[in-house]
């Protein structure tokens, strides 16, 4: 029994050495090298959790990098607003420094773009005259002369159009002499039939007693003036800039300080008072937002030249007009369109309504207003405005007024430079907004300075300045 019991355990012992798969290689342990934990795959919920930390993190680095962005945005506006920077010298002097006669900066640089003037002493050639838009032409020796209608073609519209700084569908028409005032008609001049390439149509013209067409030349230079057809400023309403598609924002440092009117793709008329201040000269720092009813700060074209007129008297307010030339001719369309310039010598009798926008104070000492206003005031007599009971003697050739004696309506802070318009066909551009005492006060109406006075000098920065 007991030999049966050992041999049977030896053969146990000798079948447990072989592999359970002999058809396998056996793997033998080596020392050294460890074997892999057999761990169980991570959940969907960790994978989750893991995702969300990833994502909070990312949002986290983004709110941080905006923080960062808006706060270099703020700083960097602060900085423009108090200080000129000197490239070429690398250091920032105070912005009251900049363009005030004297160089600051290495090279001159501050006082390189700034607010210029111009004084006109000449008479510009070229002038359309009457509601009917009568073309006349200057010459030192004969004065101002109606042009006649014979031999006209369209290389002389074309011609006379670019003169007065219109390029926009010029075209002409014919005008019969009899329908016409008779100043207009006291003397002509016609133009040759073959003069070849001219630059200026008076270099075309020459006297003549008389029309043999007996018809003159109206001349349209521009779609200037068109509005949708559908009040501070004080005592107004809120309008949109569809309706006045000529009016503007001009903005130092992202903020509004004045009203304008486009009269030409590249042109802004504005008041020179806007750019009284030294911290004002600055050329580069202004920008024109134009398409807006709503005030905003964001875009807007940047300057090229600012002009004011060179008789301007920040004392009395004479002469106060200016001209903006964007870096960049806008692009017309619905909310953006230049408003036509008055004919010399439009003569609107008193009482006619004139209409004036901006995003002006509301009331006096008030507020700005975030939407585009309009209000109607109708034109006042200069005898009225320069009586002693109103203005007296400080209502000279260049300024018109108007508004209501009794108060009611007016222009306000916020809306200087901007347009009072005379709807007609074409709407018209009559007045600038100047001056006044207060807003909207007894005896005291809105002051503008008058365009048909100051024609002679827009056209002529124009001209010297394509």
């Amino acid at each position: 029994m007991f030999s049966s019991w050992f041999n049977t355990d030896t053969q146990i012992a000798a079948e447990s050495t072989r592999p359970l798969h002999p058809g396998r290689t056996q793997v033998v342990a080596q020392p050294g090298r460890k074997r892999k934990a057999m761990t169980a795959p991570k959940s969907q919920r960790e994978k989750s959790s893991k995702r969300k930390r990833i994502l909070i993190t990312v949002l986290v680095v983004l709110v941080v990098l905006g923080i960062l962005v808006v706060a270099g945005y703020f700083l960097k506006e602060f900085i423009q607003s108090k200080y000129f920077f000197c490239m070429k010298s690398a250091k920032f002097i105070p912005l009251e420094n900049a363009c005030d006669g004297k160089e600051d900066c290495s090279g001159g640089e501050d006082e390189i773009t700034c607010v210029s003037d111009l004084t006109v002493n000449t008479t510009f050639p070229v002038r359309l005259v009457s509601s009917n838009k009568v073309l006349q032409v200057y010459r030192p020796r004969s004065g101002w002369r109606t042009v006649c209608a014979d031999d006209w073609s369209p290389q002389y519209t074309a011609t006379a159009c670019q003169q007065l700084g219109y390029t926009l569908n010029p075209r002409s028409s014919k005008v019969d002499v009899r329908i016409l005032p008779a100043d207009i008609t006291a003397s002509f001049c016609g133009v040759r039939s073959n003069s070849g390439a001219i630059s200026a149509i008076q270099q075309a013209v020459f006297d003549r007693q008389s029309c043999a067409s007996r018809t003159v030349i109206s001349l349209t230079c521009s779609d200037c003036g068109e509005r949708q057809a559908q009040d501070r400023i004080v005592g107004g309403t809120e309008t949109t800039i569809e309706d006045w598609p000529w009016q503007v924002s001009l903005q130092q440092n992202g903020q509004h300080t004045c009203g304008g009117s486009l009269v030409s793709p590249q042109w802004v008329v504005t008041a020179a008072h806007c750019f009284s201040s030294n911290s004002k000269k600055e050329v580069s720092r202004w920008r024109v937002v134009t398409g807006r009813t709503h005030m905003g700060s964001m875009g807007g074209w940047s300057v090229d030249k600012i002009i004011l007129n060179g008789d301007y008297s920040a004392r009395n307010n004479d002469y106060d007009i200016a001209m903006i030339r964007l870096s960049q001719p806008i692009t017309v369309g619905d909310t953006r369109r230049p408003i036509c310039l008055p004919p010399h010598g439009l003569n609107l009798p008193p009482g006619t309504p004139l209409v004036v926008t901006g995003w002006g104070y509301l009331e006096e000492r008030g507020k700005v207003s975030s939407v585009l206003q309009k209000a109607t005031v109708p034109l006042i007599d200069r005898s009225v405005c320069s009586s002693r009971e109103v203005y007296g003697p400080s209502i000279t050739p260049t300024m018109l007024c108007a508004g209501y004696l009794e108060g009611r309506v007016d222009a306000c802070q916020g809306d200087s430079g901007g347009p009072l318009v005379y709807l007609s066909t074409r709407s018209q551009l009559v007045g600038v907004v100047s001056w006044g005492v207060g807003c909207a006060r007894k005896n005291r109406p809105g002051v503008y300075s008058n365009v048909d006075a100051m024609l002679n000098w827009i056209h002529t920065v124009m001209e010297k300045n394509r």
